[in-house]
């Protein structure tokens, strides 16, 4: 027995940045955002009184909605996520407490940017074992508060956002078909990374003003790494699975980089009529990217029963992995 997607959900924050925006606060031009990662504008999270558990909370309402079901039918809680709201209470009991779903258990997963992916080949594994009926995955990151302002090599690439999926036992040969999953902490500790808030560096004076308390990245190193993983984990996919360009029907990438996601594409074979983008609208949402994917083509009536996906993603660690998915309507 296989996981099928049941249902898609996301919650977007109503106030907009824009690249014009930031050509007031940075060095820098819309032109030159759009050029080098295809971003215009994304989505920031402005009240302060709320951050990653209530825009989760928010996409789980929508999916339980959508699908007919109620919070008390969930059995599991996955919440993939850099940006918890706390360290503790993990932000998955906090949503499980928003949401009332009161027999749910749940744990938070911490993957960067390949966080979905992680936590959609976890869930999967409870329902294809029988323990669970309905698991509840969500993706989602307040990048609003670990980004710097001033930096403007990584302040205009991410935007805050939730994505919802539920996970149910799907009909024979449907569903969650193939996971491959990969990780290299030697290559990634170095260019992607923050360095404070942790056991290691704990907050004080020091890291505060130090701003380690702040995505560090090294693009052009990230960039290379992740042009090279993304693509060849999707074509990795297509191999493993026999599938051709033809029987692909939708390539859905996290969305990190215009670039990187082109070349995915062309890897694949595949032409971008194919691929979903949304980093236009939103930036690089980090853990909700792809359900964000997910929901839009679901929204857009484009999945149709039996469709082909092909879900990859790289993110800091460095973390990356594929996942095959045959669409059960």
């Amino acid at each position: 027995m296989k996981a099928a997607i049941t249902a898609t959900a996301k919650y977007l924050p109503p106030d907009v940045l824009t690249n014009h925006d930031f050509e007031k606060m940075l060095d820098t031009s819309d032109e030159w955002i759009r050029t080098r990662t295809g971003i215009c504008e994304r989505r920031i999270l402005k009240d302060k009184t709320k951050a990653t558990a209530f825009m989760c909370a928010e996409a789980s309402k929508a999916l339980l909605e959508k699908r007919g079901i109620s919070a008390t039918e969930i059995d599991l809680i996955i919440v993939a996520t850099v940006s918890p709201d706390m360290f503790f209470p993990s932000t998955a009991c906090l949503v499980q407490d928003m949401i009332g779903a009161s027999r749910a258990w749940g744990f938070d997963l911490s993957a960067a940017c390949s966080g979905f992916i992680y936590a959609l080949a976890v869930g999967a594994q409870f329902i294809e074992t029988g323990m669970h009926k309905k698991v509840l995955i969500l993706g989602g990151d307040k990048m609003s508060s670990i980004v710097d302002y001033t930096d403007r090599n990584t302040a205009v690439l991410f935007g805050d956002a939730a994505g919802a999926v539920l996970l149910e036992p799907a009909r024979d040969g449907y569903g969650i078909l193939d996971i491959r999953l990969y990780a290299d902490g030697t290559a990634g500790k170095n260019y992607l990374y923050m360095p404070g808030g942790g056991s290691l560096n704990p907050p004080s004076h020091e890291t505060v003003d130090k701003k380690m308390h702040y995505v560090i990245q090294d693009g052009k190193a990230v960039f290379k790494a992740a042009v090279i993983g993304m693509a060849e984990v999707a074509y990795e996919m297509m191999q493993r699975n026999h599938l051709t360009s033809q029987d692909v029907d939708y390539l859905v990438p996290h969305q990190a980089n215009l670039r990187i996601i082109s070349a995915t594409a062309e890897r694949m074979g595949i032409g971008m009529d194919k691929v979903t983008v949304n980093i236009d609208k939103y930036g690089n949402t980090t853990a909700a990217t792809i359900p964000l994917c997910l929901a839009e083509l679901e929204e857009q009536n484009k999945l149709r029963d039996g469709a082909n996906l092909i879900l990859v993603s790289y993110g800091a660690g460095y973390t990356w992995g594929g996942i095959y998915v045959k669409w059960q309507l």
